[in-house]
């Protein structure tokens, strides 16, 4: 991997144990849905019903990306995240 500069970084910080990659493209259409493609969703266990979080990046103002969460697992870090933090504050 390269040495980027601050003006070339890419929105979602990049680790060792993480890799973006173009897995599809999707068309939006006139009512502005989209189709996840059927092996996506199958690589990605989502079933009909699951709730996805989707979160924007920004940069320089202006959205840039992405990111789809699963609300479960999304609920779950926040907890992970906060548990601590309000255990603490209930504690005091």
């Amino acid at each position: 991997m390269t040495k980027k500069n601050k003006d070339e970084s890419c929105c979602a910080s990049e680790t060792k144990d993480t890799c973006c990659k173009v897995e599809s493209l999707i068309t939006v259409d006139e009512r502005g849905q989209m189709v996840l493609p059927k092996e996506l969703r199958d690589k990605a266990n989502i079933r009909a019903g699951d709730k996805l979080a989707l979160i924007s990046w920004r940069k320089d103002g202006e959205v840039c990306c992405f990111t789809l969460i699963k609300a479960d697992a999304l609920a779950a870090r926040v907890k992970e995240f906060l548990g601590p933090v309000l255990k603490s504050i209930s504690l005091e």
